[in-house]
């Protein structure tokens, strides 16, 4: 059955592949971000998510031809790298506002047509990273962690008219997102620690899971009657890192992260 499909961030990466992907399959997708993007299998509505107005506009726009909105991707996102120390309170405040604000801009626009349907399903794009705070991406870890807290939330409030939400949290995937992260400055004190991690972390999405893996598992989730408050996607190596937080002492967890990251 054909589903009215909602994906933000469309413009590139795993958004771009989920919105080709939910198209070929004969779903009526929509894609929003702030650039416009050429595809044959979904419309793309410029959309700032950030701003409520533009928002409340681009699901109006959905609305003038659909008569029903079925699912909610919210996977617009943007990464930080730096020191906990040396980030601003406008870097940080910029990350939120995507993160976190424009996910749940997006989520009060479509809930009314969801409710008005019975019937909705919303997946919030979070990460491993959300279940730990991670060397120069605290701010990160953070903007995510607080997501998937609104989403174990909002599944209490929406549940009585059929509308399911969860966090699918990803591991490292293949995609351009190096080249879109936001970078604070790095002071003296953390630069060659900093080096170090950065060049792990930007081999970590080089050797990430494809994108269209991921296309394939939230099209399994889709036809899931039942749905958990959370998923965990990505390669072994990073998944066991979930489990292992909530059952190991945490100096031991904590020196297994070192390692990983190449800190001790």
């Amino acid at each position: 059955m054909s589903k009215t499909i909602i994906i933000t961030g469309t413009s590139s990466g795993i958004g771009f592949v989920l919105a080709e992907y939910f198209g070929k399959k004969g779903h009526k997708v929509y894609g929003l971000s702030r650039k416009h993007t050429e595809s044959q299998y979904f419309r793309s509505i410029p959309t700032d998510v950030t701003d409520n107005n533009a928002v409340q506009q681009a699901i109006a726009e959905v609305l003038k031809t659909e008569t029903k909105i079925d699912v909610l991707i919210n996977n617009a996102g943007m990464g930080m790298v730096g020191a906990v120390e040396d980030s601003t309170k406008e870097d940080i405040l910029k990350l939120f506002n995507l993160n976190l604000v424009g996910a749940v801009q997006m989520m009060s626009a479509v809930l009314p047509k969801m409710r008005e349907h019975q019937f909705g399903q919303i997946i919030n794009v979070s990460s491993i990273g959300s279940e730990m705070g991670l060397p120069f991406r605290g701010f990160y870890s953070a903007s995510k962690s607080a997501l998937d807290k609104v989403t174990e939330a909002m599944r209490y409030e929406v549940y009585p008219w059929n509308i399911h939400v969860c966090s699918l949290h990803l591991g490292d995937i293949k995609t351009n997102i190096a080249e879109n992260r936001m970078r604070t400055k790095v002071s003296d004190p953390y630069k060659t620690i900093f080096d170090k991690v950065y060049s792990l972390m930007n081999s970590h999405v080089g050797d990430g899971t494809e994108p269209l893996v991921v296309a394939e598992y939230i099209n399994s989730l889709l036809n899931k009657n039942k749905w958990k408050a959370h998923y965990y996607f990505g390669k072994f190596g990073q998944k066991i890192g979930v489990p292992l937080k909530w059952i190991l002492p945490q100096g031991t967890y904590e020196n297994l992260m070192k390692k990983y990251n190449k800190l001790d």
